[in-house]
Order: structure tokens, then sequence, then C-alpha cells
């Protein structure tokens, strides 16, 4: 069992349908009013508790302090996919793959922040690493604000043995590096598409990048050279949406 957070991520929980054991709500709150209307509906158990002992339900020792937005849902743990069942979920809607892959990308924050912007953009994965890297967690679940619950995301061992196999199947492999040889609203992203977005510090790792089939970078004209990783992902998605939508 885990905990997730917040009005949305515990909203969309209930309305997709995630195994929920229990939800704890604040004690006279009129903001969670229609989670607990929902909740009950389902026919999961409400427990009402005070604010500051929900906020400490979620703050690991020697972390600040949480803020629950008044609700906490001891759900199962996050269950993940495999590469196939992205690839079969494309397949389902009669789409070309469109597909995230993260290289050792390892604030939760991001993580979280990626999955919401690829559920909103359409994508119908995203691939992280079992090691080195965040794992679905319940920050994770909060920054996504309820995008994991209809996001397929698959773990694997190797990102460049996942993505050697996605050519296989088809893909044309991007990376997105501040050295690619074009910038994104030059390259054509028509297609089977995997973007592979790099760690926050030192990017994309060298033997992913080599096997990715083109390097490309989003233009800079600020005296800041890089984009946060979140950030950069989702401009790069929005134009490969873009311009899927546009032929």
């Amino acid at each position: 069992m885990s905990l997730i957070y917040g009005i949305n991520p515990v909203t969309e929980a209930i309305v997709s349908g995630k195994t929920i054991n229990k939800i704890y709500v604040q004690r006279g709150s009129k903001e969670i009013f229609e989670i607990i209307k929902k909740a009950k509906e389902k026919g999961i158990v409400v427990v009402e508790s005070d604010k500051s002992k929900l906020d400490k339900m979620i703050t690991e020792k020697d972390e600040k302090i949480k803020n629950s937005q008044g609700v906490v849902a001891s759900v199962t743990d996050y269950n993940y996919y495999t590469v196939d069942d992205i690839l079969e979920e494309a397949n389902m809607r009669n789409e070309s793959p469109f597909i995230i892959i993260l290289d050792k990308v390892e604030d939760p924050h991001n993580l979280g922040a990626i999955v919401r912007s690829a559920e909103c953009l359409g994508a119908h994965g995203v691939i992280i690493q079992k090691r080195n890297a965040s794992q679905v967690t319940d920050t994770v679940e909060k920054t996504a604000a309820g995008a994991c619950n209809y996001m397929k995301i698959a773990r694997v061992t190797n990102i460049t043995e996942c993505i050697k196999y996605l050519k296989k199947q088809g893909l044309w492999i991007y990376g997105l590096d501040m050295e690619g040889a074009s910038n994104i609203y030059d390259t054509d992203f028509s297609g089977p598409i995997g973007l592979v977005v790099g760690n926050e510090g030192s990017g994309i790792s060298k033997l992913v990048l080599e096997n990715c089939d083109f390097v490309v970078k989003i233009p800079m004209t600020g005296h800041i050279e890089s984009l946060n990783a979140s950030v950069s992902a989702a401009i790069s998605m929005y134009e490969i949406v873009r311009q899927k939508n546009n032929k």
C-alpha cells in the first residue's frame, strides 16, 4: 500500500477506478465534500481526522511538512506496464506510437510534471528506469495531478536496449539535448516517435545518445542556457503534437 494526497490526485484516483483501501479527510472541510460524496458512492471507507495528522501521514522524517490539502488516500502501489503494453495502446487508438523515454530523471517533481504533460498531449506511455531514477511515488502522483491513473508507465532495466527494441518496432528515436544538430521547430516529427529526455544535471548519457536516430534542441535566445527537464519535455511534446495535428 502507498499514500497519495491532494484534491485532484485523490479525485482522479476515485474516478479512474484505482483500488483505494481508505480515504482520510479533514474534519469539517467543505472543500472536499465532492470527494467524500464520490468515495461513498464507490463504497470506499472514509475516515475523518485533523489536518495536522493528515499532513504528518505523508511527511517523511526530517522532511518539511507537506500539505495534504485535507485529503489522503491509501491505495495499492502503482501497477507498472510493459513497453509492449504502451505499443498496444497506440495500436488500439489506431495511432503512430508516441512514447516519452526518460534517461535517469531523478526528481519526482520532474517525473510527475512530464507524466502530466504526456497525458494531456496524448502520448501513449512513459518509460523510466528501474534504478538510479525516480519511481512513481506519492510526490510524483501529486505533481501529476491524477495523470498517473491514465498514463501507462513502464520500467526497464536498460534504456539503450529498450531504444533498440523500439527501433525494431519502427520508431524513430529523438534525443533532446542542448547540443542537438537541429532545433525542434526545423525537425520533421512525422511517424512513430520516441522522445528521450535526459537527467536534470548531466543530460542524456553518452551510450543512449549514440543510439538516438536524431539529436534535437530547443532554440534558446536568453542568457540562461538550459531549461528544466520537465519544461523541455513539455515544449518538445507540444511541437510534436502540433506537427501531427497540422498534417
